[in-house]
């Protein structure tokens, strides 16, 4: 199975960890978070992946040089010049997906390098290939200031958005008269099952794009992007120091099992 791992952002809530260092190299128990992340696809057998990189791009280079790519095929892509966002940076990545023509529709994941989870991915790469999506978002019912709406058939339909944000009209829901139930607000864990049916569809006109535009935009077009609901998991969000020092607290005391560290 293979992967993408997003980790050219520049960790600007991290700093100053990030001041010398990517955020994939910042360490959480005496291991980087590129170090968890690969470890944990690995227990779920992936033994592939592609890693975006733009930040301090040549110490990831040769932090996984020195550590043997942690046994497994490893490709990076770089974007020195510009920061292509979630949706470009998969754009750029689509040919590490679609090199073999054996297996064209071949799921795989897509997982930020700064959050922590024990999210069961066997449980949800069966979810999505079960109902043949399009594309499979880890969602939890939890506070965000970016939740997705989805209908009670577990289908993407629109964001939250603020009455006056620019994003109202571009990715507000259907009136609530037109749906035939309430939509259920969920916020996103930046962990995506993909089929690659994905790439011919992802048309925006800019190098550089969200692909949660990309999925509401495709949403609104019938495409089947699905919840994967995983509320009794752990997840948390490492973007900032407070948060990494939280998940040290929660390891030490073995509040989330199965995580493998």
């Amino acid at each position: 199975m293979k992967a993408m791992i997003l980790a050219a952002g520049l960790g600007t809530r991290l700093r100053p960890l990030t001041d010398t260092r990517p955020k994939a190299l910042v360490e959480l128990n005496g291991r980087t978070l590129l170090e968890i992340t690969l470890t944990r696809l690995q227990s779920f057998g992936v033994t592939e992946a592609i890693i975006n990189v733009h930040h301090h791009a040549q110490m990831v280079v040769d932090y996984l040089h020195s550590k043997n790519n942690f046994g497994m095929r490893l490709e990076i892509s770089r974007e020195d010049d510009q920061l292509l966002d979630t949706g470009g940076g998969l754009k750029k990545a689509a040919w590490f997906f679609q090199e073999n023509p054996a297996r064209p529709d071949e799921s795989f994941v897509l997982h930020n390098v700064d959050v922590l989870s024990n999210i069961d991915l066997t449980a949800m790469l069966q979810f999505h290939v079960e109902r043949q999506a399009l594309a499979t978002l880890a969602v939890q019912s939890r506070p965000s200031s970016r939740q997705l709406l989805f209908n009670d058939q577990l289908r993407l339909s629109g964001r939250a958005a603020e009455p006056h944000s620019p994003l109202a009209t571009r990715h507000s829901p259907l009136p609530q008269s037109q749906k035939s139930s309430p939509l259920i607000p969920l916020a996103f864990s930046g962990i995506h099952l993909l089929s690659p049916r994905l790439f011919p569809m992802l048309t925006e006109s800019t190098p550089a794009f969200s692909i949660i535009d990309s999925y509401v935009r495709l949403a609104s077009q019938d495409a089947k992007i699905l919840a994967f609901r995983h509320d009794h998991s752990y997840w948390r969000d490492l973007g900032k120091p407070a948060d990494l020092a939280q998940a040290a607290l929660d390891l030490q005391s073995a509040i989330p099992p199965d995580i493998g560290l």
